[in-house]
């Protein structure tokens, strides 16, 4: 079991490859957009936000956060594994290690960056 913040650094990596894009392609497809991770097994929500600037730091979430626009659930191993593979989202979506709830428009555009 990988512990929290090796998951936050996992989180800010990956998303951190989303904040890399180039300007243009991260506001057509993630402008100004909220992102959490809920680790199941630590019991932790993580959350940050794709924003014109890039990616915000990953921080663990509040008890008054607002609800994300795109939400994982994953266990802590599955989070490090996903940041290492970030291509084998789908694999895992399909094996139901991780759980992903997004409008349809954030899902194409994930399945597009990832």
């Amino acid at each position: 079991m990988a512990s929290v913040e090796e998951c936050r650094e996992a989180l800010q990596a990956l998303t951190g490859r989303l904040g890399e894009m180039d300007q243009k392609n991260r506001d057509s497809f993630f402008s100004n957009r909220s992102f959490s991770c809920n680790v199941t097994d630590l019991g932790v929500t993580f959350v940050t936000r794709i924003t014109q600037n890039g990616a915000e730091p990953v921080k663990e979430a509040g008890p008054d956060e607002p609800p994300a626009d795109i939400k994982l659930t994953a266990n802590s191993d599955d989070v490090v594994s996903l940041a290492a593979t970030p291509a084998n989202i789908a694999r895992m979506w399909l094996a139901g290690r991780v759980k992903i709830q997004a409008s349809m428009r954030d899902l194409l555009a994930l399945r597009r960056v990832l």
